[in-house]
């Protein structure tokens, strides 16, 4: 029998947070920003816990805290 596979329910969960704004920053920055889910300062965002989010988090790390 094969394993089981993960469901998304079992998936763990990052919450993020913007603390900056996008304003005057590279548009991949503005446009990583709203794949998380955020484009207002104070903005939070649960998100999976995968590989390519924690990918775009680094990418904008100096725009966004995780709240744990």
């Amino acid at each position: 029998m094969p394993p089981k596979k993960a469901s998304p329910k079992d998936a763990s969960k990052v919450t993020v947070r913007q603390t900056a704004s996008p304003i005057r920053r590279k548009s991949d920055q503005r446009a990583t920003l709203i794949g998380l889910g955020l484009n207002r300062i104070g903005r939070t965002a649960v998100l999976n816990d995968t590989p390519s989010v924690r990918g775009m988090i680094a990418k904008v790390a100096h725009m966004v805290e995780v709240v744990e």
